[in-house]
């Protein structure tokens, strides 16, 4: 599994994103800094990175890049979510998940 480039995290590159495929997602600072690890089920990509761009109980704050990596289903989505939260303890995410 690859992530691809870090990107703007802005209207335009979330609607750019696949939603054929489940994905593993990283919401970032502008230092690159990994600040949430997510997944999203097939067909729920851009309205999960919505989410955190506009809900005031989902936005991550600082959040101003993102990059993503597309899986074969929800169930792999989960467990490279485990272990990048595991690895890279991002700071909104409930630790140990």
């Amino acid at each position: 599994m690859k992530f691809n480039r870090t990107q703007k995290f802005t209207e335009a590159k979330i609607e750019e994103v696949p939603e054929n495929k489940a994905i593993v997602y990283k919401i970032k600072n502008s230092a690159g800094k990994n600040l949430y690890t997510g997944i999203a089920g097939r067909s729920r990509a851009q309205d999960r990175l919505w989410e955190h761009k506009e809900l005031k109980r989902e936005k991550i704050p600082g959040g101003t890049r993102f990059q993503f990596a597309q899986v074969k289903n929800k169930d792999r989505a989960e467990q490279i979510e485990k272990q990048i939260i595991k690895k890279e303890q991002p700071k909104f995410n409930e630790q140990n998940k």
